[in-house]
């Protein structure tokens, strides 16, 4: 497998840092949380876009996904869900960043919900194959099981979407892994991993301290999937401080990786 963790964990964190943590730490990529309060976002210049990567390139680590807040199944006009989408794209592309992240952020009427997140999805990844990245949908509130992710993606039906396994709002929803993983296994671009203390405490836990069935969310993988350690650092500031988590966290993995069957 190979491991990443996402800037969510670092809050305040500049990029010269997050690259020598993340190769401190032995992790071979990085989530950038793409916001207004993040060091990199769609507002970044040329050359600034140019620097990032350059960093990440020296130092061979790799910018796994620009995690941006686009909710693609959101009410209201398509017309800038898919702008802020496609800033996304342009703004993954220039880091090298072969994934996009969207959240769906539907409502109650699930059958408006998936026709406005496939059409829009549908339109967007046009421009992503174009410049090719791939727009990758996170199961998250209103679409959290991996059963409702996949739903979308078959509707879209393109080699340009893809899913997101966040594992634990399956999880909160009742989905069991293997379930989870049988609906998003022909769209996964990569797993976010996490720990919490319940269904009730989502303050983020070291992995392997908490609840969340991570062998069983591990089971089945592919070799050489992506798993990225979501930390909630920056929701939750009373939490341990993740660097010195980091570590110990990818052996906590290897070891549940090396006793799979």
């Amino acid at each position: 497998m190979r491991y990443a963790f996402s800037t969510l964990g670092v809050p305040g964190m500049g990029v010269e840092e997050v690259v020598g943590l993340a190769v401190r730490s032995g992790y071979e990529g990085v989530e950038l949380r793409a916001a207004e309060d993040e060091p990199v976002h769609a507002g970044l210049g040329r050359r600034e876009r140019e620097r990032v990567a350059a960093e990440f390139g020296r130092a061979g680590v790799e910018v796994l996904a620009v995690c941006g807040y686009a909710r693609i199944a959101a009410e209201g006009d398509d017309a800038p869900v898919l702008r802020e989408i496609r800033e996304l794209l342009r703004l993954a592309a220039d880091l090298g960043a072969p994934f996009v992240r969207v959240f769906p952020g539907g409502g109650r009427d699930r059958a408006g919900s998936d026709a406005a997140a496939a059409r829009r999805l549908g339109a967007a990844a046009e421009t992503a194959a174009g410049i090719g990245v791939r727009i990758l949908l996170e199961t998250h509130d209103s679409h959290p099981a991996g059963a409702d992710v996949a739903r979308v993606l078959r509707r879209v039906d393109h080699p340009h979407t893809g899913a997101i396994w966040d594992v634990l709002h399956p999880w909160l929803g009742g989905e069991e892994p293997a379930a989870a993983h049988t609906a998003l296994a022909p769209f996964l671009g990569y797993v976010q991993v996490k720990d919490v203390a319940s269904r009730d405490d989502l303050a983020p836990l070291p992995l392997g301290a908490g609840a969340l069935p991570l062998a069983e969310c591990l089971s089945g993988l592919t070799p050489g999937t992506w798993l990225s350690w979501e930390y909630e650092k920056r929701w939750h500031p009373g939490a341990p401080e993740l660097p010195a988590l980091l570590e110990p966290g990818r052996r906590h993995l290897e070891s549940l990786l090396a006793a799979t069957p």
